[in-house]
């Protein structure tokens, strides 16, 4: 059996703010809104690499802190071609007000990247 994973999906707080930040900043192509008659709407966000990226919203949705270091989903990750688009879109998204987590840097194991924060403060590392 071969398996693949098809999306990855994330409960927003504003649908609408977290749809815009994936397309402005990601290049996705969002799709229409789906909404149900039991509070739940999503969209679909993918990305030239063929990743999809469901944004979600539920009426009866708990509000939940975004923690570092703990089990389950720690960050999405981002490659945009080089160190100069790194640092590039880091400032373009820290200078629209979003938290930096950790600057454009070289990590230990040979990456460059930097870590910002999503609409919901969830960690979004780009790398070269």
């Amino acid at each position: 059996m071969k398996a693949n994973i098809t999306h990855v999906a994330l409960y927003a707080r504003d649908m609408e703010k977290s749809r815009e930040y994936y397309t402005k900043y990601f290049g996705g192509i969002s799709n229409e809104k789906y909404q149900n008659t039991k509070g739940f709407s999503s969209y679909f966000i993918t990305f030239d690499s063929g990743a999809r990226l469901e944004i979600m919203n539920h009426l009866e949705q708990e509000e939940q802190l975004v923690k570092d270091k703990v089990t389950g989903l720690s960050h999405l990750a981002f490659t945009v071609g080089s160190k100069g688009a790194v640092m590039q879109l880091t400032e373009q998204i820290t200078n629209a007000g979003f938290k930096m987590y950790s600057p454009p840097r070289m990590t230990g194991d040979g990456y460059f990247e930097s870590c910002v924060a999503d609409p919901d403060g969830n960690r979004i590392e780009i790398s070269e």
